[in-house]
């Protein structure tokens, strides 16, 4: 069977068109052929076929009939008026083949077939072939079995690479990757051939196409909804996937409702700026949040007001206060206890009882029965605390509107597409009501996500959040944002501190074709204040030297010295030449934020700042081991998500001695 994108098409197209379609997709497969979907560019030939070894065609389909075959040769005496047989189809290879601007010579063919006409009607209409014109094909090419073959069709001669990605540039325009959407270097070859923007690879291109089509209005799917699932590997272009799948949904079916949700601003905001660059605005019917954004927008006021849930630093200071009080003189550490109060509001609503039996597999930590009971009557006093504040915390949010909703309190909003981006991050409870969003009767739930982190990272599967993932779920193995040095480097750094998960397939990275690069830096330093310092000055010295502010990423480990970062960079280089992207949409300016919100950004320079503070926190004498191996997991899965966001260059900064392991990775 053929290769073929889509590989199911919608049945609204001419009858004409799916009879073609089932044909090629018959074919062998030494055949790669594409349908023409973008909607925004509508006079296009309907397929491409390209042989395994470069030879292309590209296909009309005609809607004419038998009798209109008659009428044509007939009337062609005495009305100049009416268009012959096969103009239509002749005009739009024309401007096709004008647009892609080939040199003199090059061996592309065309084709029209007439699949309600027979093969020798099709001759008999027709004298002869004039130079340029396509040639013709009656219904009998569509037939299993008959005379005429596609390969009598064929140019003799292959097309040069490049070539060939011309004309996809110009077939596929909702599969093409522009220079500002990637950090991609461009090699010398494609810039002499005119190529500075770049196609999604065919597996890229086949989770942006794959079951695009909608059910009928007011008929219920076979499944409570559709599901896509992308897994992917730093770099794989999920979030250009994403993205380039909604803008080809939102032009198919214009009058249903989008829900784009992240777990972070600056992704959203990042994602914002990308779709109105692929679309050239934001449509009112495509909704853009974080998760509790989201939660925030639609907040039942009449039934519980909004007020902003707790701070960090206020959290950090009620927990403290209840751990002395209940679990002190227990072996359960303050940051377990903070961390199972956050598991178990992660969940669905459960009792004390359902508590002390619960599976709590990828916990990273162990509590028998007595440890289990010591916590739920410390996280109940905790909850007592919160609501003598009048406050909640974050987690405290979708447990509220899920009893709302419930309750008959709080209407979800529905919505006929939902995409996720970075889904390992998203708890169950969120994931639960996400699908409480989706349309009942038709609706399609779009998830991209990294496994090496968030929950797929603790071995936790879609199935615990209540996704049926077999048979729905896309890998990608290759990654194109960044170099092989950096690549290999976060690759030994994650193996060489999660030992037990050295062999995942996650972990394994198709480095086939990646580019080469300078290989990722450290600079030692001998205090925070020295490291703040000389990070401006680097970025000082990048400016200075062309780099454009927007090419510079900077993610450090905690967020005072986030704040100090910017301030030290505009007290060097001048005002807003730094800022935070959770503060303010993409532009021309020195990104400085979190480790934690950096998940989905990407830059051709980034800077890793402040790990001493992960580093050290690793080797606390209050820590139990099983706690201990739990952070230095999500410590170095956090360290291989920064690494993964430099295109070209990764710099670490360090104060002090790097932990010997690490230091090891630097020299080699």
């Amino acid at each position: 069977m053929a290769h073929i994108l889509p590989d199911t098409l919608p049945q609204s197209l001419p009858g004409e068109v799916l009879k073609t379609f089932r044909a090629l997709k018959a074919l062998p497969d030494s055949y790669f052929i594409w349908h023409h979907l973008a909607p925004w560019q509508p006079e296009t030939p309907d397929f491409l076929l390209i042989t395994f070894d470069g030879r292309a065609l590209l296909i009309k389909v005609s809607t004419a009939s038998a009798q209109q075959t008659t009428v044509a040769a007939q009337l062609l005496l005495i009305d100049e008026n009416r268009p012959p047989l096969g103009k239509p189809e002749n005009d739009i290879f024309n401007q096709f083949l004008t647009s892609l601007d080939f040199p003199p010579g090059a061996d592309l063919e065309t084709l029209t077939v007439f699949p309600n006409i027979p093969h020798a009607k099709v001759t008999e209409s027709r004298i002869g072939r004039p130079p340029g014109e396509a040639q013709w094909a009656g219904k009998e090419i569509l037939q299993a079995g008959a005379n005429t073959t596609w390969e009598t069709y064929l140019p003799q001669r292959p097309l040069d690479r490049l070539l060939l990605e011309k004309i996809r540039h110009r077939f596929s325009p909702e599969v093409v990757v522009c220079s500002e959407m990637t950090v991609r270097q461009v090699p010398e070859r494609r810039r002499e051939a005119g190529l500075t923007d770049y196609l999604l690879d065919y597996q890229q291109e086949m989770a942006v196409k794959n079951d695009l089509t909608l059910e009928p209005d007011g008929q219920l799917l076979s499944r409570d909804f559709g599901l896509n699932i992308i897994n992917g590997v730093a770099g794989s272009g999920k979030t250009l996937i994403l993205l380039f799948r909604l803008r080809l949904l939102y032009h198919l079916y214009p009058g249903k409702r989008f829900l784009v949700l992240t777990h972070n601003r600056p992704l959203t905001r990042d994602m914002e700026a990308r779709f109105n660059r692929l679309e050239g605005k934001l449509p009112d019917n495509i909704e853009w949040a974080t998760f509790f954004g989201w939660c925030n927008h639609h907040w039942p006021q009449k039934h519980i007001p909004w007020v902003d849930p707790l701070s960090i630093a206020k959290r950090e200071e009620v927990i403290k206060r209840v751990w002395q009080k209940y679990l002190a003189n227990t072996t359960i550490s303050e940051q377990m206890f903070l961390s199972e109060i956050d598991w178990i509001k992660d969940q669905l609503p459960i009792t004390e009882e359902n508590y002390l039996s619960i599976d709590r597999r990828g916990r990273g930590f162990g509590l028998n029965l007595d440890q289990r009971q010591h916590i739920w009557a410390a996280m109940t006093a905790y909850q007592q605390e919160l609501t003598q504040l009048r406050k909640m915390d974050w987690g405290e949010v979708p447990q509220q509107l899920w009893k709302l909703a419930d309750e008959g309190k709080f209407e979800i909003p529905q919505y006929d597409f939902i995409f996720i981006d970075e889904g390992q991050f998203f708890a169950p409870i969120w994931m639960k009501l996400i699908q409480r969003a989706l349309n009942p009767q038709n609706a399609h739930l779009f998830v991209v996500a990294d496994p090496t982190q968030g929950f797929l990272g603790r071995k936790t599967s879609w199935k615990a959040l209540g996704l049926e993932a077999r048979g729905r779920t896309h890998q990608l193995r290759r990654s194109y944002r960044t170099t092989q040095e950096i690549m290999r480097f976060a690759t030994f750094f994650y193996r060489s501190r999660v030992a037990d998960e050295k062999d995942e397939e996650v972990l394994a990275p198709d480095m086939l074709n990646m580019p080469n690069g300078a290989i990722p830096q450290v600079i030692y330093l001998t205090s925070p204040q020295d490291e703040i310092a000389r990070v401006a000055n680097e970025v000082s010295e990048f400016l200075k030297n062309g780099c454009p502010r927007k090419d510079l990423l900077i993610l450090h480990a905690n967020y005072a010295g986030q704040e100090a970062l910017i301030e030290a960079i505009n007290h060097r280089v001048g005002k807003n030449a730094a800022m935070d992207p959770k503060k303010t949409y993409p532009g021309n300016y020195v990104r400085v934020t979190t480790l934690n919100a950096g998940a989905g950004l990407e830059s051709p320079i980034v800077f890793l700042v402040g790990l001493r503070d992960l580093f050290e926190e690793e080797q606390s004498l209050r820590l139990a081991d099983d706690e201990r191996e739990a952070m230095i997991r999500d410590n170095t899965r956090k360290i291989y998500m920064a690494a993964t966001r430099a295109g070209q260059r990764l710099v670490f900064t360090y104060v002090g001695e790097l932990p010997e392991a690490v230091a090891r990775l630097f020299n080699g």
